[in-house]
């Protein structure tokens, strides 16, 4: 079969490999969607620091079931059969940390992920673990949503996951900063989920911010490259700032302008990670204290998140289906890497 295999940062190759033996606690997928992020150009790029290569690259998966280990339903409770189709989740807890008995499963301590310590979607077929099937990471996909939109419903439970952090409250003014994907969908879970307010999307790319703001419709779009992006939100606001500020981006100056725009009580979530080499802001701490600021860090997910993605995809409350604008097939999977970098479509997803 065909796979997209990871050896080294800018050494990634499509190559004909061995189709996966399923083992009596896995079951064995045929992919049919495998959607892209800019983890997977950082990979390419970059590596990171738990891929072992070589490794089968791609973490939101979609797919249909082929083979059932023998042991699978008994041993997890499940009734997976052959010809379900099936979501899997990307990061996957260990279960029995003290964040995970907590019911922190997005923080586990010993996490490991799908595309990282094991085989990725970027594949004809792939393994789903038992690590995925020991905490109910695989998926049941509702007959209405179809294969693409699944494959979206991982960095959608991320976002939820970010969400639920920050307690939006109906009629808040929510500014998400970063029009690709994953910001579009702050703005419909904001929005179709809490009853957010006014939401204000910035952007310092103009005609990504314009193929976004055409798809999702924010009340106003901010491009950063031409105004003063705080100045701006406090005008919107009559002076008071935002209730809820999501830096979706991985721009140190964002996070600073998220602090410097926030109302009273206000909650910011920093969703997006920072370069490595440049991780830190300056923020003024008197700001912080004497509005009363919340900062929260999010950046994953956990099993139930994806399980409530698809559930709101499902419902039509949360729509992906046309923030899916680019699908392209397995042989061109690194043309797909180019368009997510340059932010030439919302969301690129591969169909082996």
């Amino acid at each position: 079969m065909k796979a997209l295999r990871f050896y080294a940062p800018e050494d990634v190759r499509l190559e004909d490999v061995e189709e996966p033996v399923c083992g009596p606690d896995e079951v064995k997928l045929r992919v049919r969607n495998c959607s892209t992020c800019g983890t997977d150009v950082k990979i390419l790029h970059n590596g990171h620091q738990n891929l072992t290569p070589p490794r089968t690259i791609g973490h939101e998966i979609a797919g249909e079931v082929v083979e059932v280990g023998a042991d699978v339903n008994e041993t997890y409770g499940s009734q997976w059969q052959v010809g379900d189709r099936a979501q899997v989740i990307a990061a996957v807890p260990c279960g029995e940390c003290h964040e995970c008995r907590k019911g922190w499963m997005a923080v586990c301590q010993n996490q490991t992920s799908v595309g990282y310590q094991y085989d990725g979607g970027f594949a004809e077929y792939m393994v789903v673990p038992k690590q995925v099937l020991k905490v109910d990471g695989l998926n049941r996909i509702p007959d209405n949503v179809g294969f693409d939109e699944a494959s979206a419903a991982e960095p959608f439970a991320c976002a939820i996951n970010a969400q639920e952090l920050l307690g939006i409250e109906e009629g808040d003014t929510v500014v998400v900063f970063g029009a690709g994907p994953i910001g579009c969908m702050h703005i419909r879970i904001a929005r179709g989920v809490h009853k957010a307010g006014a939401v204000y999307l910035v952007d310092v790319n103009a005609e990504r911010l314009k193929m976004s703001a055409d798809a999702v419709g924010p009340d106003e779009t901010i491009n950063g490259a031409e105004v003063d992006v705080v100045e701006r939100v406090m005008e919107l606001t009559g002076g008071r700032g935002a209730d809820v500020v999501i830096t979706a981006t991985a721009a140190n100056v964002t996070q600073e302008q998220a602090i410097a725009m926030a109302a009273r009580n206000g909650r910011i979530s920093f969703f997006g990670g920072l370069p490595k080499t440049d991780p830190t802001i300056t923020c003024d701490s008197n700001v912080v204290h004497y509005r009363q600021l919340h900062i929260h860090g999010a950046n994953g997910s956990a099993p139930e998140h994806n399980k409530r993605a698809l559930e709101y995809i499902s419902t039509g409350q949360v729509p992906v289906k046309d923030l899916i604008t680019e699908h392209i097939p397995l042989e061109r999977a690194l043309d797909a890497f180019g368009i997510v970098q340059r932010g030439e479509a919302i969301k690129v997803t591969v169909e082996p």
